[in-house]
């Protein structure tokens, strides 16, 4: 995988991108805060990529179903065939498939481009982080527990 030629957090900052934490900053809850970087790869005005989108590419490439996949996310089908479009437009090539119902059952697979697009974006997770972790720590500091 080829670094970006400036790190992530000014990459970030350039396109006025802003870092959240979905953690819970209530001391009775006793979770400590946490940065949870959240990323997405515009294509034009569409999402092609984000957390949501990947979380249903992983677990379509685990289910082998859009169906199951919808499900376990709490999303209806169309919803998810919705998603898929979109990603699906958004690359050179589809990153997932699918084959109708019936007798034999059907389903949907993760290309390999599809496979090879989840890896990187999970890449670029690790990498937000790690870009962020002194960052992070300096507020950490500032915040309660």
């Amino acid at each position: 995988m080829e670094s970006c030629p400036t790190s992530l957090v000014q990459w970030l900052q350039g396109y006025g991108q802003s870092l959240h934490s979905n953690a819970s900053m209530k001391t009775k809850s006793g979770r400590a805060p946490r940065l949870l970087p959240r990323m997405r790869v515009l294509c034009g005005e569409d999402i092609a990529l984000g957390p949501g989108k990947v979380d249903l590419l992983a677990l379509i490439g685990e289910t082998g179903s859009i169906r199951e996949a919808a499900e376990r996310m709490g999303m209806s089908y169309m919803r998810a065939w919705t998603l898929i479009k979109t990603m699906n437009a958004c690359f050179h090539e589809p990153l997932i498939v699918a084959s109708r119902g019936g007798k034999e059952g059907g389903g949907a697979a993760l290309t390999q481009t599809g496979r090879t697009a989840l890896k990187l974006y999970r890449g670029l997770e690790a990498q937000s982080q790690k870009a962020c972790a002194d960052l992070w720590r300096q507020l950490r500091k500032l915040l309660m527990d």
